[in-house]
């Protein structure tokens, strides 16, 4: 099979910016050509990932980079739309039709919450099931319940990415909280709170994708082999994530993260402990120790104790989230994933400065969203 590569990597802040999409793509798209030293006209094909941008955003953000006859897709997989973009690369370049692919990932997301006529049944939407906090809530209470698992423990994961959040300059809020802030910032769906969720906001992120063919002809600077790239929408859902038409509190059938995370692994060679950092989807700071239960880093039940033990911070056993997270850089969908790609990039290469693993030499990234959507990418340098 063809080895795959990561030649260039480019990212836009995230946060709420008075610029357009193509202001923002673009940003991202001619970073990550830098990095790479490879010329706009030396790419054969590209993949934009978003959700909330219109049709043809792809070609409208890419054709300021010039017009040079290479197909263009956008690519929607709701908060998995960067992994199902990089994952078409990868079959482009494997399929031995492109040598050089561009991924995109970009977002200008409106304010407050996700609208949910995107992707909610009207019956949801009267139910009062379309705002994603509900079900967020329900599972950290049936969790709390099942396991004992507490409030302090959830916003101690929400205290770790904040403070991680302060040495990265790309992300859309970089300050740190004290537990007691945490703890008193307003509730908003029990047991969720301010200060442990994350806030749609605009962004963009983007890779080069070469055949390691290609990265060795023109001596590309420090590639990273994509290891493994999983899209998958796994037969039950996380949760009550749309569309919801069967739902169970209790059933602990493998869901999407334990779905996608097993084949990635498979895929990679590799299993949870070899994997020296990760990039997850905190959209809120509960959804981030059940993700180290479901990508196997600790049993069931026992996400509370590796926060508590300090396995996952950035000099612990098993560092997540040292960009700070969703909870920290915001949510712009479909720059989500790639803007984890991107840190994993940086990490792998040492270059990520005071929030830099040391020997960082493999990194996951994941993402789970609508319609059981999940995304999980493994790097090796």
């Amino acid at each position: 099979m063809t080895e795959v590569v990561i030649i260039g990597a480019g990212i836009h802040p995230f946060g709420r910016f008075d610029k357009s999409a193509e202001e923002i793509g673009s940003f991202a798209a001619r970073a990550a050509l830098q990095d790479a030293g490879v010329a706009w006209a030396d790419v054969q094909a590209s993949y934009l990932s978003r959700m909330y941008l219109p049709a043809t955003s792809g070609a409208r953000i890419l054709r300021r980079l010039g017009g040079t006859d290479m197909p263009i897709v956008d690519v929607e997989a709701a908060c998995a739309s960067g992994g199902a973009a990089l994952h078409q690369a990868l079959l482009a370049i494997r399929s031995g039709e492109c040598e050089v692919v561009m991924v995109l990932g970009a977002e200008k997301m409106p304010r407050g919450f996700m609208d949910p006529r995107m992707i909610y049944a009207d019956w949801q939407i009267e139910m009062g099931m379309s705002l994603n906090p509900a079900y967020w809530s329900m599972r950290a209470m049936r969790h709390m319940h099942e396991f004992g698992t507490t409030e302090l423990q959830i916003a101690k994961i929400a205290y770790k990415n904040h403070k991680n959040s302060v040495h990265n300059p790309n992300a859309m809020y970089q300050k740190a909280f004290s537990l007691e802030e945490i703890l008193n910032s307003p509730l908003v769906c029990d047991p969720i709170r301010r200060l442990e969720i994350c806030a749609p906001d605009d962004g963009a992120a983007a890779v080069v994708v070469a055949s390691a063919d290609f990265a060795r002809r023109i001596g590309a600077r420090k590639p990273i082999r994509i290891a493994a790239c999983v899209h998958t929408i796994a037969r039950y859902s996380a949760d009550f994530r749309c569309p919801a038409d069967s739902m169970s509190a209790t059933a602990h059938n493998d869901g999407p993260t334990e779905v996608t995370a097993a084949k990635a692994y498979e895929k990679a060679g590799l299993g949870a402990s070899d994997i020296n950092c990760f990039e997850v989807q905190d959209t809120d700071a509960f959804c981030e120790l059940e993700i180290y239960e479901e990508l196997q880093l600790c049993p069931l039940g026992e996400g509370g104790r590796l926060i508590d033990e300090g396995v996952t911070d950035i000099t612990g056993k098993h560092p997540v989230n040292m960009s700070g997270g969703l909870i920290s850089k915001g949510e712009p969908v479909g720059a989500s994933h790639l803007g984890q790609v991107v840190e994993l990039v940086t990490q792998l290469r040492g270059e990520a400065g005071p929030r830099q693993v040391d020997g960082a030499k493999v990194g996951l990234g994941h993402v789970l969203g609508a319609g059981g959507n999940c995304a999980v990418t493994i790097l090796q340098r």
